[in-house]
Parts: structure tokens; C-alpha cells; sequence
């Protein structure tokens, strides 16, 4: 089992900036990839970055792609999300994902673990 706890999250004003954090617990080293994921009020959760745990590769969606920076620490077993120039469409509950195996990085059924969520919300 892995748990994920997430912080960072505020209300902030559009093109503000907001590193969230999320701390992984238990059994951590067989961990593919970890990822960022958000859900705004009536929409579906939706992929914003993922990571590969061991080499690093980054991957985006296209409307974070330029504003976001996805991280990790393998020492402290921490994954970051910097978050520039914020947007209020940015506005969401944002969940930190971490999933086993390998597969699309990008797709949310790959994941197998995840965060309680911290909310974003930025104001215009």
C-alpha cells in the first residue's frame, strides 16, 4: 500500500504561483510513475502532469503545458507541482496519483493509489 498526502493548496489571484507538495508513505519503491491530477466543479478529474519515478520523463496537458513544472524527490519521496501564471480556469481540487505498473502515464484508471486532494482556487 502507498498513501499520499497532498498540501500546498490556497487561494491565490490569477498569474500568482503555488507549489503543491505530496508526501508518499509505505511501499513506495515499486512505484512507476507518479501524477497530478484536477476535478473543477462539474467536470470530470482530468490529467494535468505525470512523472516517471526512475528517469524522470515529464509529461503535460496542453493547457499547463509552459505555465506547470512536474518534480520529484526520490530521497524524500515527495512530488511537487510548481504552478506559474495561474489561471482561473486553473480553479480545482487537485489529487496526487501514483501508480504500479507501467502504461499511459497520462490516463487516470492506470493509477492505482491516490491523495485526498487540496484545492486550488485562483480569482480573477
Amino acid at each position: 500500500q502507498v498513501q499520499l498526502v497532498e498540501s500546498g493548496g490556497g487561494l491565490v489571484q490569477a498569474g500568482d504561483s503555488l507549489r503543491l507538495s505530496c508526501a508518499a508513505s509505505g511501499r513506495t519503491s515499486g512505484s512507476y510513475a507518479m501524477g497530478w491530477f484536477r476535478q473543477a466543479p462539474g467536470k470530470e478529474r482530468e490529467f494535468v502532469a505525470g512523472i516517471s519515478w526512475i528517469a524522470g520523463s515529464t509529461y503535460y496537458a496542453d493547457s499547463v503545458k509552459g505555465r506547470f513544472t512536474i518534480s520529484r524527490d526520490n530521497a524524500k519521496n515527495t512530488l511537487y507541482l510548481q504552478m506559474n501564471s495561474l489561471k482561473s480556469e486553473d480553479t480545482a481540487v487537485y489529487y496526487c496519483a501514483a501508480k504500479k505498473k507501467r502504461g499511459l502515464i497520462t490516463r487516470e484508471g492506470e493509477y492505482d493509489y491516490w491523495g485526498q486532494g487540496t484545492q486550488v482556487t485562483v480569482s480573477s
